[in-house]
Parts: structure tokens; sequence; C-alpha cells
């Protein structure tokens, strides 16, 4: 994946989240949190620049950079840490006032014809079958009409770290659903299988959220 363009906006977005949250939630020092980070930067250039570039329609390369930024940071660290720690430290990081706004304003078209048909669109790509760092997905609208599931049968987070030696650390990000999802004040995200953790799909349901 070339670096200008997304990839180098997400560090740009980012990195300081992510050295801050290095010392709030990890415990390092500010001149351990930027000596990580420094070394995390070129970690995920390098990461950045194994990855083949995304078809276009395909919309999970922001999914698989976040993936390249968190493996970067973890590769990096003096030692190994938790996988509950680390989902705290992923979900702090990623959790920035712009990216807040950005849930806000994605809940406000959720449901919409136009993010159904992005769903439908989606399923039918199969991206993965042509790039094994994307996802292939199944679009499952509930019969009641109380929202949809998207059912992954490919996941590309779960290609790359397990490249890394980092596959225990998949349900760190996996977490983040759940709190993307509180955050757009529009859906009950429910979830009963993931392929992290030996399921047979990724099941991630959107529920409308009952109006007050």
């Amino acid at each position: 994946m070339r670096y200008p363009g997304l990839p180098a906006g997400m560090w740009a977005i980012f990195a300081a989240s992510f050295r801050r949250k290095l010392t709030e939630v990890l415990g390092y020092d500010r001149a351990e949190a930027a000596q990580i980070t420094k070394k995390a930067h070129g970690r995920y250039r390098e990461l950045i620049a194994r990855l083949p570039d995304f078809e276009k329609g395909d919309r999970f390369p922001m999914n698989i950079a976040s993936c390249a930024m968190l493996a970067a940071f973890i590769l990096e660290l003096p030692e190994r840490r938790g996988v509950e720690e680390l989902a705290d430290y992923y979900a702090a990081a990623m959790m920035t006032a712009p990216m807040k706004a950005f849930c806000r304003m994605g809940g406000k078209t959720k449901f919409s014809a136009r993010d159904i048909e992005g769903m439908k669109k989606t399923a039918a790509l199969n991206a993965a079958d042509r790039n094994p760092y994307s996802w292939n997905m199944e679009f499952l609208p509930y019969p009641d009409g109380s929202g949809y599931e998207a059912r992954f049968f490919h996941c590309g987070i779960c290609t790359l770290m397990k490249e890394l030696g980092l596959f225990e650390y998949v349900p760190a990000m996996c977490r983040l659903d759940y709190t993307m999802s509180e955050a757009d004040g529009a859906t009950e995200f429910v979830r009963q299988y993931t392929l992290a953790s030996g399921g047979p799909y990724c099941d991630c349901g959107y529920k409308k959220k009952a109006r007050t």
C-alpha cells in the first residue's frame, strides 16, 4: 500500500494520541513514550509498504491501516502486554474527539438507503478473494426491520496479525466495534462469534437504538 494518502493521514491524525496513551494507559514515562512512538513510526511505514493497494470500492483500507498502526506500537513495546490492557490502550488511542465526531456523523445516516446500498455493494465485492488483507462479508437485514448484520468470513486484520505473530491481540481490536457503536448514538452492537476466537465467522450486528 502506498504511504501517501490514507496511511500517512492515519499517522498524522492518531500518532499523538497513541503516544499520550502509552503514558496514560500503559504507564510509560514521556521519554519512553516518545522513543516507542519514533520506532513505531518506522515500523508502521514498513508494514504499510508490505500491503497491496486496495481496489476501488473497498471500504476497509482504514481498518487495515489502524491494524498496522497498533501492531507497530505493540512490536516496539519493551515487553509483552496483556490483551485486556492493550484493548483499553487501543480504544483510548483511537477514540479522539474527531473520531467521536466521525462516529456521531455516521450514526445520523445509519440504516439509510445509502448505507444499506453501500453494505450490499461491499458484500458483492468479495475483495478478500483478491486481497488477503481485505474482508469478505454477507449482508443480512434483520427480518423484523430492527437493523442488520454484517457477517465476515475473511478478516484482513486476522491475516496481518497472524503473519506478525500477534494474533492473540486481535480481540483487542475487535472490542472497538462496541466502543464505536456506543459513540454513534444510533446503534446497539451485538455479536456472538469472532474468527479470532475460533468462531465460524465474525458477526457484526447493528440494532436500531430505541429513541428516548
